[in-house]
């Protein structure tokens, strides 16, 4: 019988990971790097998301033609993302064809040209990728908010950098960063569907087992690498005047568990009671109830180090003030009041169910396999994720919610055409 999850770490430091799902002909097959924005000097903000974009350029053997070819011709269903703490590549592939997948995803994690005239091109189109940014008001409000929230710190810069930053990320600079940041101790090859562990293992090791490559890439990494110290959050009140707005939008944010506390269980589940579905407390009273917002919700951010909660909403300038009242509502309410067992057993079922839909997916398992390994260090089976969830008591989300939702910490963030609008911490109050 295959055993369905297998691991090995490779000489050179790098993981291999694999989980074999039976009756299947599709392979998810990926490369996460352990290094993300918050690892960047505050003088290469940016680079991360730069290099994932330019690694596609071209490489040693292959032009960026050829990428875009090969890739549709193995299946085109390619993911790249820089996160604050991890770049992830990944590619879904018949099985059949994962020596080729494989050997195009090393080329270009390993072997990136970066010529000058490609960089340059991509500085200007990371550029204008910033100005969607600055023309999409929710974005840019959260943007504006968290480096509020993390002042002088790295996951208060924007994952895509600055235009100074940006232009200033020429040859050298760009691959002095890649060779430090790519090194194969910082590398998860993770892949999930019809897999054969040994012969991934066997794929890798003709890539990142050599020894002269390693020393040079590992070198210099773990001493010039940015580790930054765990943030202090701040409460920031930030309310911008947008005239040309038609709507207002704001965020409501507090301090969260971070995605190792124990306490992240009890969290994704108050999260979906306040604001994670349309079965919500905000959907239903800010949207369905009092018809205020189109788009009304929570979602949370767990590093690895700390996490952050934030209600977002947008809706008419005139109607911010009621909006935001009836948010602070439920936070007070959630606060004083234990949830019922009843509400809480929906929570339960919608995130169980989740887990359990999302075990179908190729994508899903090889993603899941690389972030526990990059976060935990050790896989999370489904079911311990499940029986710690059904542990969760309505005493253990009051204790959570008690935590984080408290006035001194309590963050606000506004954006439109606000004339008039004032919020101080009085009125933040829990």
């Amino acid at each position: 019988m295959i055993e369905q999850i297998q691991s090995t770490t490779l000489p050179s430091g790098a993981k291999v990971l694999t989980e074999y799902m039976p009756g299947l002909r599709s392979v998810t097959l990926g490369i996460w790097v352990r290094r993300g924005s918050r690892h960047e000097p505050a003088a290469l903000n940016g680079v991360c998301h730069f290099i994932e974009h330019t690694v596609f350029k071209g490489t040693s053997k292959r032009t960026a033609l050829d990428i875009a070819i090969e890739s549709d011709r193995l299946g085109g269903h390619f993911d790249a993302y820089t996160t604050h703490e991890q770049t992830g590549f990944a590619m879904k592939v018949v099985d059949s064809y994962l020596p080729q997948a494989f050997d195009l995803l090393a080329d270009i994690i390993v072997h990136p040209r970066f010529e000058a005239e490609d960089l340059e091109r991509e500085q200007r189109v990371i550029i204008e990728e910033m100005k969607m940014v600055e023309d999409t008001p929710d974005e840019y409000l959260a943007e504006q908010f968290h480096a509020a929230y993390f002042p002088d710190h790295p996951l208060g810069r924007p994952i895509e950098g600055t235009p100074e930053t940006v232009s200033s990320f020429d040859h050298q600079r760009t691959i002095e960063f890649h060779t430090r940041a790519y090194a194969p101790h910082n590398l998860v090859i993770a892949a999930a569907g019809n897999i054969n562990h040994e012969r991934l293992v066997e794929l890798a090791e003709k890539v990142f087992a050599d020894k002269d490559a390693m020393r040079a890439s590992t070198s210099s990494d773990r001493d010039t690498s940015v580790k930054a110290n765990s943030p202090v959050a701040a409460a920031p009140i930030l309310v911008q005047r947008k005239k040309e707005l038609e709507q207002a939008h704001l965020i409501l944010a507090a301090p969260w568990p971070s995605a190792r506390h124990e306490d992240r269980f009890a969290g994704s589940l108050l999260l979906s009671i306040l604001g994670g579905g349309t079965s919500s407390r905000l959907w239903q009273r800010v949207r369905e109830e009092r018809g205020l917002a189109y788009a009304v919700g929570a979602a949370a951010s767990g590093f690895t180090d700390t996490g952050v909660f934030q209600i977002y909403a947008g809706t008419s300038p005139e109607q911010l003030d009621e909006v935001l009242d009836l948010s602070l509502a439920e936070l007070r309410r959630i606060v004083r009041e234990p949830v019922s067992a009843d509400e809480l057993q929906l929570v339960k079922d919608q995130a169980i169910s989740s887990i359990l839909l999302g075990l179908e997916s190729t994508s899903a398992r090889a993603g899941t396999l690389a972030r526990q390994e990059i976060v935990h260090g050790r896989r999370i089976s489904p079911d311990e994720i499940i029986r710690r969830l059904e542990l969760v008591t309505p005493e253990d989300v009051r204790r959570v919610a008690s935590a984080c939702f408290t006035t001194e910490a309590l963050a606000f963030g506004a954006l439109g055409n606000l004339n008039g609008f004032h919020v101080d911490r009085a009125r933040l109050e829990i």
